[in-house]
């Protein structure tokens, strides 16, 4: 029997190691790549002459957006992600102009209620650090953070019943937040989108607690969206104010296992910061302005937050089999095997809460955005094929007949993932390397620009 060394070095020594390696390098190390066999043509579509073929075999990448399950796709997903918010932030990128910076606009965070006490890490204003409820002084790398003080009388079900609502409770809100904007800019709210339209871009968090915070950057347009200006009674100060009086409204009533009606509601933690272009704000100021550069970063870590972990299953649940073998804490155990139980509920058979337990009931996307907004993600996606077709016709000598080339595909699965514990090893250590390539050559651009800033 092989050592665990020698199966590593046995794969690195064998025949087509090199392509295989390539392979993998081609989808920047992906955890689970799908592994497909056929061919790949160019084609003049005039004349259907074949100017390139390839075949053989190949990897695609499995696209996962959770960290958990491949961070080379994950990576790619944050970065799609953070394009896309950031274009309707500042704009000059995707279609959106770079007017947009004068636009009224807040950053929002809404969180989830109480449903419990929990273990927390508190400082004082002085950094000092404040004794949880439970009277102990707890670290920030305590796993107990997050976690109820008093497990058996913590509201389970109406942690459970407000995430899997989460979503609602947000439509809820951009329709309550327009009736505000209308009113205090003197119109009905049938009158509003004839005189500005709400736009958004927001991302979820998940908390230590299991529940969902979002953040969103809301802006107020013109009715034609990023293209036209904002009305003139329109301002920072007018959006910030509906923001916290639409999330003080917004309630949704659902009945618990027993038909006592539970309201759900935002939590009292509503955060809103007015954005202050560039040139008006370094970082952020007393008047709570954040800027656009210190946004992008709130941006980029949310975003990628967002597809990470979750303290749930990296899957869906199958059954009660699954939920007993998890490698979750009690408390995220917990949360999973109520939305298990109350998906098997006929009062809950809409929310399919079996389908979204091991979400820890969040039922929504990790990114959305209105129509008007930014760019889409298939449009980014769409941008980098085509880069990417550019690059392949350039090196190929096509270039002056890339108006005229056909792509054919013919392609079949042959299977998902490596094929051996050496091969998952070795994809892993060139996601690694590519992964700190990477981060090396982004710190060092970003030196290069804040030396060339202070010449």
């Amino acid at each position: 029997m092989l050592t665990w060394e020698q199966r590593l070095a046995h794969r690195v020594r064998a025949a087509g190691y090199a392509d295989w390696r390539a392979k993998v390098h081609a989808v920047n190390g992906c955890a689970r790549p799908i592994r497909l066999s056929g061919a790949h043509q160019l084609q003049d579509a005039d004349t259907g002459r074949v100017l390139h073929h390839h075949g053989g075999d190949i990897f695609a990448p499995c696209g996962n957006r959770r960290a958990t399950v491949c961070p080379a796709c994950s990576d790619r997903y944050a970065a799609d992600a953070f394009h896309l918010v950031r274009a309707g932030l500042v704009g000059g990128t995707k279609g959106i102009p770079d007017t947009v910076t004068q636009r009224p606009r807040a950053f929002v965070t809404l969180t989830a209620p109480s449903f419990g006490p929990v273990h927390q890490a508190r400082t004082s204003a002085r950094g000092k650090r404040i004794p949880c409820g439970c009277g102990e002084t707890h670290h920030e790398a305590d796993t107990r953070l997050g976690t109820p003080l008093h497990p058996e009388s913590y509201d389970y079900v109406g942690a459970v019943l407000w995430q899997a609502h989460a979503g609602v409770l947000w439509q809820r809100f951009t329709m309550r937040l327009r009736r505000e904007i209308a009113k205090r800019g003197g119109l009905r709210v049938r009158e509003f989108a004839d005189h500005a339209r709400l736009s958004y871009g927001k991302v979820a968090e998940y908390q230590r607690r299991g529940l969902v915070h979002f953040h969103a950057v809301i802006r107020l347009d013109g009715p034609d969206g990023a293209t036209d200006p904002a009305p003139a009674w329109a301002t920072p100060e007018l959006l910030a104010d509906a923001v916290h009086a639409a999330a003080a409204h917004v309630l949704v009533e659902v009945p618990r296992p027993d038909g006592v009606v539970l309201g759900l509601r935002w939590g009292e933690q509503v955060d809103v910061r007015t954005i202050a272009p560039a040139t008006t704000a370094e970082l952020e100021d007393d008047h709570g302005q954040i800027s656009e550069a210190r946004l992008a970063a709130y941006i980029a870590k949310y975003a990628t937050k967002g597809t990470g972990t979750t303290q749930g299953a990296d899957r869906p649940i199958r059954s009660q089999r699954d939920i007993d073998h998890l490698t979750v804490s009690p408390h995220h155990r917990r949360m999973i095997q109520t939305a298990w139980d109350l998906g098997n509920l006929p009062a809950y058979e809409d929310l399919n809460l079996r389908r979204w337990a091991h979400m820890l009931a969040f039922r929504g996307h990790f990114l959305t955005k209105s129509q008007r907004y930014s760019t889409t993600f298939k449009t980014i996606r769409g941008d980098r094929r085509t880069y990417r077709l550019t690059e392949t016709l350039d090196r190929l000598g096509l270039t002056e007949q890339a108006d005229s080339v056909l792509v054919v595909n013919d392609w079949r699965f042959d299977g998902a993932g490596y094929r051996d514990d050496a091969e998952r090893e070795l994809a892993a250590g060139i996601a690694a390397r590519i992964r700190d390539d990477r981060k090396a050559k982004y710190d060092k651009e970003y030196r290069h620009e804040q030396a060339a800033q202070h010449r």
